[in-house]
């Protein structure tokens, strides 16, 4: 099980990462790119493909390593017909008309062949009560159209949609795990690989975005995972998919009552969602998106911590919610209210970060503590391996002899080398570096060994702000959720529960990604030390892993 989540995570990772340059340069030579508008955020063209990338890694991934069921076929072929469609409008505009059909038979396979339907709202009906398929099946049909369109909608500043989507999906996932759900968690972890591999490109400023064929595709998952998982598993609420996609459905419904009550269609675009108004408050971009990842994330945190209450707390707690936050943008709007917080943000916070970043003094102290303890964890962890097959082994150490080898005769070579390198020895150290005996070690050694991936998480948050080189490393709202990773890692690790066995992993996994990421774009050239350091490491999976 382990292995098969880290196979269906990384596989669904790798692949988005590598499709997404390739798929955007093809947009650019066949006009599929999003023109900017007075309603749109962006200044120029930018290819709106990512979401083939995306929905490529997850099929992939999910039809190589997971065992194929009717739910999981259903799916699949779900996805397909929509993905199908979302392409053909991203290349060339479709009618509404002609999406809702296909957002239709996306959403009748699921609950036809993939036996999706809603037929319990638990407390909320008389005790045993439960709907009959005549009103089960149409109302889940437009649910699931109704989610895929919210997250659609949702997809108005770079990284939002995709950020909310992962949070959902993570959500969801951990969920299932709870329950024993295997064909959820599997999915939802091939969307979490796909969705941070698309994200490095999409968050602010984007060099791609998802497009139709990615909206579509995530907001379909998002509905048909919840409904499935809920519906299936009655010791969970089946009214947690409210909460779960709960900030793409507010902004969804009040957008939609806004336009009917001002005599428009509901369908005609405009600047009234959830990220307008906060960017009417006086957010930047990337801080609009953080408020809303904030709002998603205390939705997520409900439903997981309330899953097993009373359905009439979850619906009352979730119009509490909505309610609160509307009344809050409702009289902003009137009273044209700019809160000191933000005045002060801008005023203190980001002018102090510009200022730091321009006199380079913290740079030059963090940035080599990073770069000489960054490779030399991922020593440690390559120290700590066990069990590794003799296949890896040897496989590491032909990789250590090539990196001397161009060490010596060829360093101009070694960036295009050590990138793959790095990128397969962290899954390997991690994973293997989990079979160590915890007793062999004292219980101090491996909190200290966890709190370090949180440690090294906000130096990269502090070297991609305070970097003065306009080709380096970038930090954007996709690091909140990184950060989010590091902080939950080493609680996770000290509750000794092995069913976050998985979760640990693939954070830790994560975060070496996005840390050597950082690492990479900020060494100026410096490649002999990480070299060295890199060598070593290998070295000690093809020795001491044995």
């Amino acid at each position: 099980m382990t292995l098969v989540a880290l196979e269906i995570l990384l596989s669904s990772l790798f692949i988005t990462i590598l499709l997404v340059p390739s798929m955007g340069a093809l947009a650019i030579r066949m006009n599929a790119v999003d023109i900017p508008n007075e309603r749109k955020v962006h200044t120029r063209p930018i290819p709106r493909i990512g979401g083939l990338a995306m929905a490529v890694g997850t099929f992939v991934s999910l039809l190589v390593f997971a065992e194929l069921d009717r739910f999981l076929a259903a799916y699949l072929c779900g996805g397909f017909a929509l993905v199908l469609i979302g392409l053909v409008d991203d290349f060339k505009e479709l009618s509404a008309r002609f999406k809702f059909g296909g957002q239709i038979l996306a959403a009748g396979i699921a609950v036809w062949p993939g036996g999706v339907n809603i037929i319990s709202f638990g407390s909320l009906l008389p005790d045993g009560w439960f709907l009959p398929l005549w009103l089960a099946v149409p109302l889940t049909m437009f649910v699931i159209v109704g989610v895929t369109n919210a997250i659609n909608l949702a997809d108005g500043l770079d990284g939002l949609a995709g950020g909310v989507s992962l949070l959902i999906v993570v959500g969801i996932g951990y969920l299932a795990f709870q329950v024993n759900c295997l064909p959820v968690v599997l999915i939802c972890l091939a969307l979490a690989g796909a969705l941070f591999g698309f994200l490095r490109f999409n968050t602010h400023p984007a060099t791609i975005f998802m497009g139709d064929t990615g909206s579509q595709f995530l907001g379909y998952s998002v509905a048909v995972l919840s409904i499935s998982l809920t519906q299936n598993h009655r010791a969970l609420s089946p009214l947690l998919p409210l909460l779960l996609a709960g900030v793409p459905i507010l902004d969804t419904l009040t957008v939609m009552t806004s336009r009917i009550a001002k005599g428009q269609s509901p369908f005609v675009a405009d600047k009234n969602h959830l990220h307008h108004n906060l960017m009417h408050l006086g957010l930047p971009h990337p801080e609009s998106v953080l408020v809303i990842y904030l709002l998603q994330t205390m939705l997520i945190f409900a439903a997981v911590s309330l899953r097993f209450y009373q359905d009439w707390l979850l619906l009352g707690g979730y119009l509490l919610f909505s309610g609160s936050l509307l009344w809050f943008l409702h009289i902003a709007d009137r009273t044209y209210l700019r809160p000191a917080s933000i005045e002060r943000y801008n005023q203190r916070i980001a002018s102090s970060m510009r200022i730091w970043k321009r006199k380079g003094r913290l740079i030059k102290i963090i940035f080599p503590v990073f770069e000489y303890t960054l490779p030399s964890f991922l020593v440690l962890t390559a120290f700590l391996t066990d069990g590794v097959p003799q296949s890896v082994r040897v496989v590491a150490g032909i990789f250590a002899l090539l990196i001397t080898i161009t060490l010596v005769v060829a360093q101009r070579y070694l960036p295009q080398l050590l990138h793959p390198v790095v990128y397969l020895l962290i899954p390997c150290a991690v994973y293997f570096s989990e079979h160590i005996q915890s007793n062999l070690l004292p219980n101090l050694f491996f909190k200290l060994y966890n709190i370090m991936f949180g440690v090294f998480t906000l130096l990269l948050i502090l070297i991609s702000r305070l970097s003065r080189r306009s080709e380096g490393f970038k930090s954007t709202p996709l690091d909140f959720l990184v950060i989010l990773l590091a902080l939950v890692v080493p609680f996770l690790a000290t509750l000794g529960n092995s069913n976050h066995h998985i979760v640990i992993m693939a954070a830790k996994i994560i975060m070496l990604y996005f840390c050597f990421e950082v690492l990479f774009a900020e060494l100026r050239k410096k490649w002999r030390p990480v070299a060295l350091l890199t060598v070593v490491a290998l070295l000690c999976v093809a020795f001491k892993g044995a």
